[in-house]
């Protein structure tokens, strides 16, 4: 008798979970991949909240291990996307980052999260800081007509190790470029500023090193950041939570939530 467990068959899921069927994925380095899930007739979510992923036992193995993961595709969408670093020896990533089209994920329904637009009180510019795969939310929120509605200019700001691990933000700024609807939406709006602090690249440096020294503004012929006219939305690593904080504290820009926006937020739910 055959126990091979089918990896097509979901098994049955706890109360309070949607079981997803993995449409796509995509492996951009040895560190980072993206997937692509069915997306529940019922599901709703703002764009630049999260959500907890984790497997069902035939795939992970174990216990499932639950993980927080942004939403990278925006709150329009039919499906979801997700954007994911390779954990070496990872309890979760370790198991996901061998999942392929037919396979199922485990997500739980209740989405959450600080980096959304009701968090910020109104403004002209908004500065979107992150670094490695914080750019998943912000793949969300420079895709949602809504972000163009409320700011005149968008700004995202992306620093990597290398330049390879820059590439899914070059797709998704190609996406909205050739996109029929966002295309026009978006116009000239979305500036993409990508930089590297491990190999040589057209932008050297860590994002906020270069704001610090005013080198990223004159590049972009902007000025520095201004509490009355800048909004900032930040997620990364932790080194680069505290230095963005400090750099929009320093400005004057006071730090907000959902339940009292402000001019800047931090997603803190990814770090350890």
């Amino acid at each position: 008798m055959d126990t091979t467990p089918d990896l097509n068959k979901p098994t049955e899921k706890p109360t309070g979970v949607y079981s997803l069927e993995v449409r796509e994925v995509r492996h951009y380095t040895e560190r980072l991949f993206f997937f692509r899930t069915e997306r529940p007739v019922e599901f709703r979510f703002r764009s630049g909240e999260f959500v907890m992923i984790g497997l069902p036992p035939e795939i992970q193995g174990s216990k499932t291990v639950w993980r927080a993961y942004s939403i990278a595709s925006p709150a329009w969408e039919e499906h979801l996307d997700f954007y994911s670093i390779k954990v070496p020896g990872g309890p979760l990533t370790s198991k996901l980052l061998g999942i392929e089209p037919s396979d199922h994920v485990w997500m739980r329904k209740k989405p959450t999260g600080t980096l959304v637009h009701d968090a910020l009180i109104a403004g002209e510019h908004l500065f979107l800081l992150c670094t490695g795969t914080g750019i998943a939310p912000f793949a969300s929120i420079i895709r949602d007509p809504e972000t163009y509605e409320k700011f005149e200019k968008v700004y995202l700001i992306h620093t990597c190790r290398e330049r390879g691990e820059l590439q899914y933000g070059y797709d998704l700024v190609d996406e909205i470029r050739n996109h029929e609807i966002l295309a026009e939406i978006v116009g000239d709006k979305l500036v993409h500023c990508a930089t590297t602090t491990r190999e040589e690249s057209e932008r050297t440096g860590r994002m906020t090193d270069l704001m610090r020294s005013g080198q990223l503004y004159d590049e972009l012929g902007i000025k520095p950041l201004n509490s009355q006219t800048d909004r900032v939305m930040i997620c990364g690593s932790m080194a680069m939570l505290q230095d963005s904080k400090t750099l929009c504290e320093n400005a004057g820009l006071k730090e907000g939530s959902n339940s009292m926006p402000g001019e800047f937020v931090i997603e803190r739910a990814f770090v350890g």
